[in-house]
């Protein structure tokens, strides 16, 4: 199989597009993938799953036959064999220039059909359409997701021995990126998980009292505050958002950017976002402790204008 990388129109914003079928691929349990050469949907990504996939409609222009889409992958296409891989059966990360890479959306049974028919959707044209409110909902938390990992960031610099080699867009330690243990959104929040283990503390973290900074558990509380006060002032600051887009392709390195009162933030991601902190009315985080204090867990909920 010999297909192009998928050109997509979601990091500007797309709901809907229109575009050709360029193949199905049975996926099991009665699922096909629908491969088109353009789209606004967003795949749930196999290397970082952290924004879950579009769902919406696949329209079939002649005919006018609506077609649930009800999940969305990531597919590749092995150079060696031409076999196409979805999802964690892909084993290179995204981008490979070897590879295609194809956004494939994923029709269930009783939408596709039988083979024959779900094969026939090949060469028609379709228009695509994304649920545009959870679109909206997901992409409020992961904006809300790299803020709070800016804010987090510069409430967590103190706690810093040493300088531990990277740092953020404001030159805080990049505690988010050193920490990150997983990070998932859904339509109410995002939840982000911080690893506070031996590696950390080499590289210069302290959960420790130290001088006359108190320990980590008793100053959550502060950090906690510290966090949503700045969340809140750079929401009231409706900061424009945007992705800056090198290329169309599914694997183009993309990167978010805030204009935000202390300057311009920028974030590698591959996600969707909103386009102004004003689309929020509040964005707010709550910080827990594990019991042994080796994990840092971030609930940062976001409440939409």
């Amino acid at each position: 199989m010999t297909l192009p990388t998928t050109r997509v129109s979601f990091p500007g914003g797309a709901v809907t597009g229109e575009s050709t079928v360029l193949a199905v691929h049975p996926l099991g349990d009665g699922r096909w993938g629908v491969v088109t050469a353009d789209t606004p949907f967003h795949p749930l990504d196999h290397t970082w799953p952290d924004q879950p996939a579009d769902t919406g409609t696949l329209t079939v222009a002649e005919g006018g036959v609506e077609l649930a889409v009800v999940d969305c992958l990531t597919g590749a296409v092995d150079p060696s064999n031409g076999e196409l891989l979805v999802g964690a059966d892909i084993p290179v990360r995204r981008g490979d220039e070897a590879w295609s890479w194809l956004v494939l959306h994923v029709l269930a049974e009783q939408a596709a059909g039988s083979a024959d028919s779900a094969q026939s959707l090949v060469g028609r044209q379709v228009t695509l359409s994304v649920d545009a409110e959870r679109r909206a909902a997901l992409s409020a938390a992961h904006t809300g997701c790299h803020l709070l990992a800016l804010a987090l960031n510069a409430a967590l610099a103190a706690r810093w021995r040493k300088d531990p080699g990277r740092a953020d867009a404001f030159g805080n330690p990049d505690f988010d990126s050193l920490a990150m243990a997983s990070s998932v959104m859904d339509t109410e929040a995002s939840t982000d998980v911080y690893r506070l283990g031996k590696s950390l503390r080499k590289k210069g973290f302290t959960a420790e009292a130290a001088d006359d900074l108190p320990a980590l558990a008793e100053a959550l509380p502060a950090i906690t505050t510290d966090v949503n006060e700045r969340l809140a002032a750079w929401v009231a600051a409706d900061a424009p958002v945007r992705i800056e887009v090198p290329g169309p392709e599914l694997t183009a390195r993309r990167r978010w950017h805030c204009e935000l009162p202390a300057g311009p933030a920028d974030i590698a991601c591959g996600g969707t976002h909103l386009h102004r902190l004003g689309q929020l009315a509040a964005l707010e985080t709550e910080l827990t402790l594990s019991a042994d204090g080796t994990e840092l867990t971030a609930v940062t909920r976001p409440k939409r204008s």
